[in-house]
C-alpha cells in the first residue's frame, strides 16, 4: 500500500449501513442519482469506511461513505 493524492473534486455522496454484501445496490442508487441530476466526472469514486469490521465485528453498526465524482447540472 501506498499513499495516493487525489485531485480535488466535487463528489455525489451516499452513507450504505450495514454489511458489504449488499453495497452494489446502494451503488446503483447513487449512480441512478448521478445519471438524473449530474454528469459523471472522470476519476475514481471514493470509499471511506467510517466504521467497519476493525471497529466493530457487528456488521449492522458498518458505515461506508461512497463519493461519485460529479459535475452538477442542477441542485
Amino acid at each position: 500500500m501506498r499513499p495516493v493524492e487525489l485531485p480535488a473534486a466535487e463528489l455525489a455522496v451516499v452513507v450504505h449501513s450495514g454489511s458489504h454484501d449488499d453495497i452494489d445496490v446502494t451503488y446503483g442508487r447513487l449512480g441512478a442519482w448521478v445519471v438524473d441530476h449530474a454528469l459523471t466526472v472522470d476519476g475514481p469514486v471514493h470509499e471511506a469506511y467510517l466504521a467497519g469490521p476493525r471497529d466493530d465485528p457487528d456488521p449492522a453498526t458498518w458505515r461506508t461513505e461512497i463519493g461519485w465524482p460529479v459535475f452538477r447540472l442542477a441542485w
